[in-house]
C-alpha cells in the first residue's frame, strides 16, 4: 500500500465503491455541520454516471481544510478521478516541488498503486471556462497514466483534478460547477 503523503491529515475514507450512496455517508449523526465554508467546484453528482464518494480534511478546530470528490466508473470498477478542494492555509496544499499534488496520492491509494510517482514538470495554458479565463498548471507526472491538472479560483481556493488512464481534456471545465456547502452539511 503507498503511503500517506500526509500523514498528519485525518480523512474520513470514502466507503467502498459498492456501498456509496450519493454522499449519504458525509451526514454527521449529531446536528453540528460536517461542510466546509466555501463552495465545492466539481462535477454535480447527478452528471456521473458512476459512483461518488468525498471526503473532508478537518483541522483540529473543526474547520474544513480542505473536500475531495471520489468519482468511480459503472459498478465499482475502480476509481477514474479525484477532483480537490482547498483553501488557503490548508497543510495539504503545502508540498515539494517534485512531489505530487494531494489528490494524486489519494488516486493512488484507492488504486493500491505502489509506484512512486513524482511531478516532472509543469506547463500553464489558458482555458475557458464559461466566461471566465483560467490559467491551469497541467502537471507531467512520472506515471504517464496519471492526468493532473490544477487551477486556482478567484476565493483563493485550490482546484486539482486527477484522472486515472484517461486525458483531462477542456471540455471537462464546462462540466465543473460551484456545490454548495449546505450539500456536505446534515440537512
Amino acid at each position: 500500500m503507498v503511503a500517506d503523503p500526509h500523514p498528519e491529515l485525518v480523512l474520513a475514507p470514502p466507503p467502498g465503491p459498492r456501498t456509496m450512496d450519493r454522499m449519504s455517508f458525509l451526514r454527521r449523526r449529531s446536528a453540528t455541520p460536517a461542510g466546509p465554508d466555501f463552495d465545492v467546484l466539481a462535477m454535480d453528482p447527478g452528471d456521473w454516471p458512476g459512483n461518488l464518494g468525498a471526503g473532508l480534511l478537518p483541522a483540529p478546530d473543526g474547520t474544513c481544510q480542505g473536500v475531495f470528490l471520489r468519482y468511480d466508473l459503472f459498478g465499482g470498477r475502480g476509481p477514474a478521478m479525484i477532483i480537490g478542494n482547498l483553501p488557503e492555509g490548508s497543510p495539504a496544499r503545502e508540498v515539494e516541488e517534485d512531489e505530487i499534488p494531494f489528490e494524486v496520492g489519494q488516486l493512488l491509494l484507492a488504486l493500491e498503486n505502489e509506484e512512486d510517482v513524482t511531478v516532472v514538470g509543469t506547463e500553464d495554458m489558458p482555458v475557458l471556462q464559461g466566461d471566465n479565463l483560467l490559467i491551469v498548471r497541467r502537471l507531467k507526472l512520472s506515471e504517464s497514466r496519471i492526468s493532473c491538472v490544477q487551477f486556482d479560483r478567484s476565493d483563493g481556493v485550490l482546484v486539482t483534478i486527477a484522472a486515472w488512464d484517461r486525458p483531462i481534456t477542456d471540455d471537462l471545465y464546462a462540466l465543473l460547477k460551484p456545490l454548495p456547502a449546505e450539500l456536505f452539511q446534515q440537512g
